[in-house]
């Protein structure tokens, strides 16, 4: 299966120019089944806001409900690189509330490292955490905590002065002392100039194939939501097709009275 992969790891990936997988899970039996496949990083996504419990956006995420699913994927990983992420809220009060609330994910859940979104606003924070011996992973472009200021899930870095910006924010992390950043939605061509300016990885989501890593929310690329699919998404399986038939099957077979059979049955 491989070495367990650490954020030095990771660090390395990107200087060997080997390209760096992360997948979003969000519970044990997932999780096994990423991490016996091979993916490198796992992340517990706040996404889980909209995947898992159907909300419409990320915001109304719970810091306990993401201990609660970190926890659950870091009992089923034995390769891969945990990382937990921080909702809203969570990191953005002050230093303080962020370096306590992030030692939570490695104290209560087993993480190995967090995600954070923001760049120079959270410049500070995320300086206090890597500090204190908890690696980070940055997250800029479009940041999803921050839709309503956005107003809606919109490319980031197309006019010039939100390019300039979106640069200062990754470069911002890198500076205080972030291991890797996601770049969301954002042109190519800038997620490109990103990536060759830092020395630590990008994880690419809707920013082109020059990203040092890609990452997928685990649900569209298996095809399992379908509320919203966005342009960069490749679905991989059609996963609701299977376990829909699964199910009409099970029906068919409950209500013809051939299911159970004597097979499945104690004596």
């Amino acid at each position: 299966m491989g070495d367990k992969i650490t954020v030095p790891h990771i660090l390395k990936m990107k200087q060997r120019g080997e390209k760096i997988t992360c997948l979003t899970a969000y519970d044990y039996s997932l999780a096994r089944i990423l991490d016996q496949a091979g993916v490198e990083i796992l992340l517990v996504g706040d996404s889980l806001g909209c995947v898992v419990q159907g909300g419409p956006n990320t915001l109304s995420v719970t810091l306990d409900e993401m201990i609660y699913h970190t926890r659950a994927v870091a009992r089923g990983r034995k390769r891969a690189l945990v990382i937990g992420d921080m909702p809203f809220l969570s990191y953005q009060v002050s230093r303080e509330q962020a370096l306590q609330n992030a030692g939570r994910f490695f104290k209560e859940a087993g993480a190995e490292a967090i995600k954070v979104e923001g760049g120079v606003t959270v410049r500070d924070s995320i300086h206090a955490i890597v500090s204190a011996g908890m690696p980070v992973m940055g997250h800029v472009g479009l940041t999803p905590q921050s839709v309503h200021q956005f107003g809606g899930y919109k490319i980031q870095g197309r006019e010039q002065h939100r390019r300039e910006a979106v640069l200062r924010d990754a470069l911002a992390v890198e500076e205080a002392g972030a291991f890797a950043v996601v770049l969301e939605a954002m042109p190519l061509d800038l997620a490109q100039e990103i990536t060759e300016r830092l020395t630590i990885p990008t994880i690419g989501i809707g920013a082109g194939m020059h990203c040092d890593g890609q990452v997928l929310v685990i649900h569209d690329m298996l095809g399992l939501f379908e509320d919203f699919t966005p342009k960069f998404v490749k679905q991989f399986a059609d996963i609701k097709s299977a376990v829909s038939g699964a199910v009409k099957e099970f029906i068919s077979e409950v209500k013809e009275k051939s299911f159970p059979a004597e097979e499945h049955s104690f004596k």
